[in-house]
C-alpha cells in the first residue's frame, strides 16, 4: 500500500495518457489517476484500456479500473419465468438513439439511499458528444409516450460499456437491459462491461473477471475501434425481445 500513487493528468497531455491498469489503487478499489479531460478521443483511449471516469460534482476527474470487473456476455442474460412472463404481457415498447439525452437525464435524477450524482453537467456534456459521433448508444423503455427506463454506454468494436440505467415502472430497466444485449449481440457485441459488481447486476446474468484478464478480452474485442451501428429506431414491442 505504502508504494501506491496516484497518477495526475495534465489537461493539455495526449488522450493516451494513462497509467498501466494495474497501478490502480486497492484502497478505494480501482482508483488509477486524477484529471484530465472529457473530451471524445481521451474517453475512448479510456475504455479501450479498461479505464472509465466517475466523481461526483465538486471533485476533479477522477478515473477507475477496479479489480474485479463485473461483466455480462449477452448470449448470458438471466430472463427469469416471471420476467418472461410479464414480457409477454406487457403493453411497453423499446427504442434505441431516440431519446439520448432524456436517458442521461433520468439515470442523473437523485435515487433513494444516495446522495448527489456522478453523472455532473460535464459528464452529461460529454456523453450526448460521444452519441452525436455514434460512439455513445441508450435503449429506451416507454409506456405509450412516457420514458419509463433506459440504458445508456459506450460500444467499441465488440464490446459495449455500460454507464447506468433508470427505471420508473417495474422490469423498466431490466428490459432495456434485455434489449441492449439482444440488439448488440446481433450487431457484434460479445461483452458487456457492468464496471462494479452489485446483487441486481448478477440476478441478470452477470459475473466478475480479474482486471488482467479483463484487460485481455479487451485487446481481444477492441482491435481496431469500430462504431456499433444499425441498432433498430423502433418502437418495438417488449413481447419482439423473447
Amino acid at each position: 500500500m505504502k508504494n501506491q500513487r496516484l497518477y495526475w493528468i495534465d489537461p493539455t497531455s495526449p488522450p493516451t495518457s494513462f497509467p498501466g491498469i494495474e497501478a490502480a489503487l486497492k484502497e478505494p478499489d480501482g482508483l488509477l489517476a486524477v484529471g484530465g479531460d472529457l473530451h471524445s478521443e481521451r474517453l475512448l483511449c479510456a475504455y479501450e484500456r479498461g479505464i472509465f471516469p466517475w466523481y461526483v460534482e465538486g471533485q476533479p476527474i477522477l478515473w477507475w479500473s477496479p479489480d474485479p470487473r463485473c461483466v455480462l456476455i449477452p448470449g448470458q442474460f438471466h430472463l427469469s419465468r416471471r420476467l418472461a412472463r410479464d414480457i409477454r404481457r406487457s403493453a411497453l415498447s423499446t427504442t434505441a438513439n431516440s431519446a439520448f439525452e432524456r436517458v442521461i437525464r433520468a439515470c442523473a435524477e437523485p435515487r433513494e439511499h444516495q446522495d448527489g450524482t456522478w453523472i455532473t453537467k460535464d459528464m452529461m456534456d460529454a456523453y450526448c458528444r460521444l452519441h452525436d459521433e455514434g460512439w455513445a448508444h441508450s435503449i429506451e423503455v416507454w409506456h405509450d409516450d412516457r420514458l419509463v427506463g433506459g440504458i445508456y454506454g459506450v460500444a467499441i468494436d465488440r464490446v459495449f460499456f455500460g454507464e447506468s440505467m433508470f427505471s420508473r415502472e417495474t422490469n423498466a430497466s431490466k428490459i432495456a437491459f434485455l434489449a441492449l444485449c439482444k440488439w448488440g449481440s446481433e450487431r457484434g457485441i460479445r461483452l458487456v462491461d457492468c464496471q462494479v459488481e452489485s446483487p441486481h447486476l448478477l440476478t441478470l446474468g452477470a459475473t466478475t473477471l480479474p482486471r488482467n484478464e479483463f484487460a485481455t478480452r479487451l485487446r481481444e474485442l477492441c482491435p481496431s475501434r469500430t462504431p456499433m451501428a444499425g441498432l433498430p429506431a423502433g418502437p418495438v414491442a417488449v413481447s419482439n425481445l423473447l
